[in-house]
């Protein structure tokens, strides 16, 4: 059935799909920043701008009550530049919908040019090759291509192909993307957030997720502050990003001119400079040698929500680094496996890993990353140890795109079944169909258990869950709801049908979890399992705030 008008419920579903298709891609959008003083995390800043968004909706039923919403939170979270420009977009978007019931396709495909105003207004030097050339050429196709007779899909789909044909061709613009044999960033973030939006209204089934309550979906590694010493020049200076609430008792917030404060910038040798307002709020994102004048300028206006300032030299020299480390000495085993949180990545890496992809559970790595991965190694056998349900197919197919190197997947499913797995590996067995047997049985051999909180009223099997509560996941099934997640912990653990044959428990802590609630956690699975021996670790992995491995 074709979609001719599209009311509040069909654009919040759009929306969702958005960040879902934003989403599955994050890692490989944030892969593409190939900028020599990177922010790096371009997937992550756009995903989170959109998810900011969609945190502030709730009962909104019109298409401009909605977009007006999901506006304003975009706005005020948007993180990085390209955070920075895609909520200008989104805002331009929601201003030509501003009065609407529901939209009709051609007032949609208007709706993208009035955000393409707005996104090259927000930019003080636009520069061609960039998100802002997808949005403007996706957007100009979709007008003169859409009438009364189009259908929403058939705009969307005319939309995404010539959001991927200009994509492609953002290469030939920047001579720094032509040199790597990339596209844009950003450009690659709005093509996956139009096909999310797309995969939303041709029926795709989306997740809609509980936006309140996310953590960021990718773990980042310490900084090795030592790569910026006591001789090091300052070279491509500093990121300073921060939000301002223009404030009366320094002037007229209403008077406030923004054209006057991105020249004043701009006197002050900044660069990369997006500036916004919305309401009395404003957003400034600059690149300068002295983040100093960027924040005394903006105090002469208002007063700080928020600032982040990032040495952008020492960005730049962890990754020199980091492409100096590519390599690693010939071996017989490269083992490769996936983790989230600080604390399990330093585990795996204890236990032997050689490479520990960030990812997990919302937030899966795509094949690429494990074929990257592999070529970054020197070894006789690559073993992939995916430790997830969602990853395992990701992983075999990474394998079989490698020619000519032996890679083996262990299929892992959960954290617990990789830590058990590779607790059991022996560099010294030269057999590898006899390594990956060893640890397929470890693996098989451990009890697999999570905790988290429900997102959602729902009943599975014979467990009925209330939204809030703490459930317990036993080896990929829902075994028990409490309002109690120490209760939760306990009856999980008796679901092991014979844990009382059991010897050691690992229990994992997640992120987030204060160091009193990790006492209180431990005494009592001892206290209830007097002949359990109890090892903790603290994983601070995301999503689960504990994880357990019963041998």
């Amino acid at each position: 059935m074709e979609t001719f008008i599209l009311d509040g419920a069909a654009v919040k579903s759009m929306l969702h799909g958005g960040i879902q298709g934003i989403r599955a891609h994050m890692q490989e959008i944030n892969d593409l920043n190939v900028f020599p003083v990177p922010d790096g995390d371009t997937g992550i800043n756009m995903t989170k701008t959109l998810e900011g968004g969609m945190a502030r909706l709730g009962k909104e039923s019109s298409v401009g009550d909605i977009m007006n919403t999901f506006a304003r939170g975009c706005v005020l979270g948007a993180r990085g530049n390209s955070g920075v420009i895609l909520s200008q977009y989104v805002a331009g978007v929601a201003a030509a919908m501003a009065d609407c019931q529901s939209v009709s396709v051609v007032e949609f495909a208007a709706a993208l040019q009035s955000g393409v105003t707005r996104a090259y207004k927000a930019v003080s030097n636009p520069v061609e090759g960039t998100i802002l050339t997808v949005f403007r050429e996706s957007a100009k196709y979709t007008v003169s291509h859409t009438n009364e007779n189009t259908s929403a899909e058939q705009m969307f789909e005319g939309l995404i192909e010539q959001a991927r044909e200009t994509l492609l061709k953002t290469k030939e613009m920047l001579p720094v993307l032509a040199q790597a044999d990339v596209v844009d960033s950003g450009g690659a973030g709005y093509l996956a957030i139009l096909v999310g939006m797309y995969d939303a209204l041709t029926g795709k089934d989306i997740d809609l997720g509980d936006y309140e309550h996310l953590e960021d979906t990718v773990a980042k590694p310490a900084v090795n502050y030592d790569l910026f010493t006591t001789d090091s020049p300052l070279e491509w200076g500093y990121c300073t990003e921060c939000l301002v609430r223009l404030q009366r008792a320094k002037g007229d917030p209403e008077a406030f001119d923004l054209d006057a404060f991105r020249a004043a910038l701009e006197a002050r040798d900044c660069n990369s400079i997006v500036a916004l307002r919305d309401g009395d709020v404003l957003k400034v994102h600059a690149h300068t040698m002295v983040p100093a004048d960027v924040l005394l300028l903006c105090q002469q206006y208002g007063e700080y929500l928020e600032v982040k300032i990032e040495n952008m030299s020492l960005q730049h020299s962890e990754r020199t680094e980091a492409a100096k480390q590519k390599k690693k000495l010939h071996q017989r085993y490269g083992v490769i496996t996936v983790a989230s949180g600080d604390g399990m990545h330093a585990l795996f890496g204890e236990l032997g890993a050689d490479i520990v992809i960030d990812g997990g559970q919302t937030a899966n790595p795509s094949a690429e990353d494990f074929v990257n991965a592999i070529e970054q190694l020197d070894a006789d056998v690559v073993l992939i140890l995916p430790n997830n349900g969602n990853i395992l197919l990701t992983a075999q197919q990474a394998a079989s795109l490698c020619e000519g190197v032996d890679v083996r997947v262990v299929p892992t499913k959960s954290f617990p079944q990789g830590y058990t797995a590779l607790a059991v590996f022996n560099a010294a067995i030269e057999d590898a169909d006899e390594q990956v047997a060893d640890m397929t049985d470890a693996k098989d051999a451990v009890a697999s258990g999570e905790i988290t909180y429900a997102i959602r009223d729902t009943v599975i099997g014979d467990v009925s869950v209330t939204k809030g509560e703490s459930i317990g996941i036993l080896d990929g099934k829902l075994v028990c709801s409490c309002a109690d997640e120490y209760e939760a912990m306990i009856q999980m653990i008796n679901a092991i049908e014979d844990v009382q044959d059991r010897e050691i428990l690992t229990l994992f802590v997640g992120e987030g979890v204060t160091e009193e609630e990790r006492t209180a956690m431990t005494e009592a699975i001892e206290e209830a399992f007097e002949d359990l021996s109890v090892d903790v670790f603290v994983g601070d992995q995301q999503v689960y705030r504990y994880l357990i491995a019963v041998e």
